[in-house]
């Protein structure tokens, strides 16, 4: 049963470039609701817990050191199918094969500077709401 809250990140690439609104206003175009936000930087031991999955992956080092290169935007967001609406308004990880009118067209850089984050599951959006978000911060 799909639930309709997803998590979503905006990435250091994102915000170094003032994007943050940009995106944002996507997000609430494309009919999602902004239960929770909140602007953070991310340490490394912390980006290391967030990604912990990747660990033995060759790319984890890099992704580590990205996340926490600079500050990020966390939010939860609510629509009927949360999940599977964002990651369709995110577009592919990579942008060049990302369709017009994703976020990742419009925002992303590169495969590693995409952007955005968006949750793959159900489970791992409630996992990773609640990574970020105590249940008083979501509204």
């Amino acid at each position: 049963m799909a639930t309709n809250r997803t998590f979503t990140m905006i990435k250091p690439d994102a915000t170094q470039e003032n994007h943050i609104g940009g995106i944002l206003s996507m997000i609430e175009a494309g009919g999602f609701r902004i239960v929770a936000l909140k602007k953070t930087l991310l340490t490394a031991e912390r980006a290391g817990e967030f990604y912990a999955v990747h660990k033995e992956r060759p790319f984890y080092g890099d992704l580590v050191k990205y996340m926490s290169s600079g500050p990020i935007v966390a939010a939860i967001l609510e629509k009927d199918n949360a999940v599977a609406d964002f990651r369709t308004l995110i577009g592919a990880t990579n942008p060049a094969q990302a369709e017009e009118g994703t976020i990742r067209k419009k925002y992303a850089k590169s495969i590693e500077a995409n952007a955005v984050h968006g949750s793959d599951s159900d489970e791992n959006a409630q996992i990773e709401g609640n990574f970020f978000f105590g249940s008083e911060e979501q509204f």
